[in-house]
């Protein structure tokens, strides 16, 4: 299973450009890679995130945590949200070596 090539210029965008409060990423209808499914603003909060993932569905996520305690800091977080199979372990690997290593 492969990466979509979006899948780094989205994170890129989140990371850099501050574009994308959170992006949640899913396997494409065909089982051949993974793919973004949601972008979403600066406006959504933690618990509309929280909100926006399934409950009996697995999803990666990427989330800008902002803090505002003294001065304004944002810490990335790489989330994986899924029922556990061994299966979606491995492309949770592939995933952050996409996006994130390459």
């Amino acid at each position: 299973m492969g990466v979509a090539d979006h899948c780094k210029g989205t994170f890129l965008e989140l990371q850099r450009k501050k574009a994308h409060r959170y992006v949640i990423f899913e396997i494409d209808k065909k089982k051949t890679q993974v793919v973004v499914e949601k972008t979403v603003i600066h406006a959504e909060s933690y618990d509309d995130f929280t909100s926006a993932l399934p409950e009996n569905d697995w999803r990666y996520a990427i989330f800008d945590f902002v803090t505002s305690e003294n001065c304004q800091k944002s810490k990335i977080f790489f989330i994986a949200w899924l029922v556990f199979s061994f299966s979606y372990m491995i492309h949770l690997h592939t995933l952050r070596k996409k996006i994130l290593c390459s």
